[in-house]
């Protein structure tokens, strides 16, 4: 069956470091299940891709974000697990398409698999660090067991405790993730109250802390963030 990846090297390259990141998070057991989500933006990658027609109708993000004009963004799929996405990246992920209104997307290949349920919060991440004139394009969300069970202690809850902590704890805590790590209070997954909290913090910092929830980092590719949540952890 013909993919989008044929005759694509750069694109096929970008998908399939998603797919051993993906791998990754499983193996180390912080993706229990359809847990986690990995978005990249891959918009300057290949001018043929915006010739692909959407495979369904355009869908909504629930509010505008200016800066994703017809950008393009790999996401795993909703109620996709991440052992799948590692062996079959583009049967468990999808390329989306952002509209010209800035407000909706259509997913263009390879199959109409619904991008992740927390795709409000990393498409309002990506806005921001395009708008802020950032060279960031990945963003990885995942479930690292220790570092979620220090959340529900309220003293690791205060600014930059947890970030001392690590530090203190591992030399290359702070030599790989220098900017430490951001803590969000809780708020329900995939909601605009997540984004918002989170887009304030990723002014000082690169991962953030999503309180009983998880880790989200950002980083210039999928490796990059992979590897400072893998560091922290």
């Amino acid at each position: 069956m013909s993919s989008i990846l044929d005759n694509r090297p750069e694109l096929t390259k970008q998908v399939w470091e998603v797919a051993e990141v993906a791998g990754y998070l499983w193996q180390k057991g912080w993706a229990e299940r359809n847990g986690g989500n990995i978005t990249v933006n891959i918009t300057v990658i290949d001018d043929e891709i915006r010739k692909l027609p959407p495979l369904g109708r355009a869908i909504s993000i629930g509010r505008t974000l200016p800066y994703l004009k017809n950008a393009y963004f790999f996401c795993k799929g909703t109620n996709k697990r991440m052992r799948d996405l590692a062996r079959y990246p583009m049967e468990n992920g999808s390329i989306i398409r952002i509209s010209k209104d800035c407000a909706h997307y259509e997913i263009i290949a390879d199959q109409a698999v619904k991008p992740t349920s927390e795709l409000a919060s990393h498409l309002s991440m990506h806005n921001h660090l395009i708008g802020k004139g950032s060279n960031y394009k990945a963003v990885v969300h995942t479930h690292p067991i220790d570092l979620i069970a220090m959340t529900h202690n309220p003293e690791f809850l205060k600014k930059d405790v947890l970030t001392n902590l690590l530090w203190s704890m591992i030399p290359e805590t702070r030599a790989f993730c220098p900017r430490g790590l951001g803590i969000i209070p809780y708020a329900l997954p995939g909601s605009f109250e997540l984004a918002d909290a989170t887009l304030k913090e990723l002014e000082d910092y690169d991962v953030l802390m999503w309180e009983k929830h998880g880790v989200c980092a950002v980083g210039e590719n999928v490796m990059e963030a992979f590897d400072m949540i893998d560091t922290l952890s």
